[in-house]
């Protein structure tokens, strides 16, 4: 797939191959990440998300191609420079929170004063404040989640990499850590968000990378990878009932509220386009009230893409 080369990228990959023995993981992937931008890295199971971050951070040696940060290969003495939110957390679960978030500031080349402090401001702000004392393991999956990104934007690195980082939240928490991302670019991050939420991808995100079988299925602004898949879903409100057809598969239907009618989203199927969907309902003897189209959802697009047999879950 060709890419649009960037102005100095914070993350540019060319050519990458992996392979585990004869088993090749990732073949040919190319993609830049613009410096400031929030990038959406998605793909299903075993898509080759995490191998291509492992091998970005150096922990995997590419079989062929280049990774670097920052025009470079990443060093790990350059990790002060780089938040990494891994899938897998890991931190001392045995100590007290306040703790284990000031050494880790302290790792990151803040003071111990400096750390403790914005460690506090940091537990005030995700609502963690009375927990500051409690030990690690004592806290829920969802809070230790919160301290974990803690320690991950504590000396507010230049590149985060966030993989799955609401996974298991509630609405309010997801919506809290959104919100702190978020903040993060407005300081000017470069941020690579991993996740299988799609609302996260299209409130987040500049630009995204749909990785299938170890290759960019699709890559380029939201708006660009929806017209690339074109227009192919229609909301159709109708008197009566809608008949099976191959022409269309739908994805929800439910009653409007008045008598009779009915509200359905439909999917287009690949042989008709949506003037020729409504001449079809029509012809069908369809009573149709009202007929709007849109864009396809990027969630549709995953499920075009991976099959509906996949699920829109982690990184591996």
């Amino acid at each position: 797939m060709t890419i649009t080369p960037t102005l100095d990228p914070a993350v540019a990959v060319s050519g990458f191959r992996m392979a585990f023995g004869t088993r090749a993981v990732i073949e040919d992937l190319s993609f830049e990440v613009g410096r400031g931008e929030t990038f959406g890295f998605l793909g299903s199971n075993g898509s080759g998300k995490t191998t291509t971050i492992r091998a970005l951070l150096g922990i995997y040696q590419a079989t062929a191609g280049t990774l670097h940060i920052n025009g470079k290969p990443f060093r790990p003495e350059e990790g002060r420079t780089l938040g990494y939110l891994p899938e897998e957390r890991g931190l001392y679960k045995k100590d007290p929170v306040i703790d284990v978030m000031t050494y880790f500031g302290e790792l990151k080349g803040l003071s111990r004063k400096a750390a403790r402090s914005w460690s506090l401001d940091f537990l005030e702000r995700v609502n963690l404040a009375d927990k500051a004392k409690t030990r690690l393991d004592k806290l829920s999956g969802g809070q230790q989640q919160k301290v974990q990104l803690g320690v991950t934007i504590m000396s507010r690195p230049g590149l985060l990499i966030l993989d799955e980082p609401t996974k298991g939240f509630d609405p309010v928490n997801r919506r809290l850590l959104m919100d702190i991302i978020a903040e993060q670019k407005r300081d000017g991050a470069t941020v690579i968000m991993v996740t299988h939420q799609m609302d996260e991808v299209e409130h987040l995100c500049d630009r995204i990378l749909l990785l299938k079988d170890g290759k960019a299925e699709a890559y380029g602004t939201i708006a660009e990878v929806q017209d690339q898949y074109g227009t192919r879903t229609a909301t159709v409100v109708y008197t009566g009932t809608l008949p099976d057809d191959p022409a269309y598969t739908p994805l929800m239907i439910r009653p409007t509220g008045v008598p009779g009618e009915s509200y359905a989203h439909l999917a287009l199927a690949d042989s008709i386009d949506s003037a020729g969907l409504l001449r079809h309902l029509v012809s069908l003897g369809v009573p149709v009230n009202s007929f709007t189209t849109s864009k396809t959802s990027l969630e549709d697009i995953f499920l075009s893409v991976y099959g509906t047999s996949q699920t829109l879950e982690g990184a591996l």
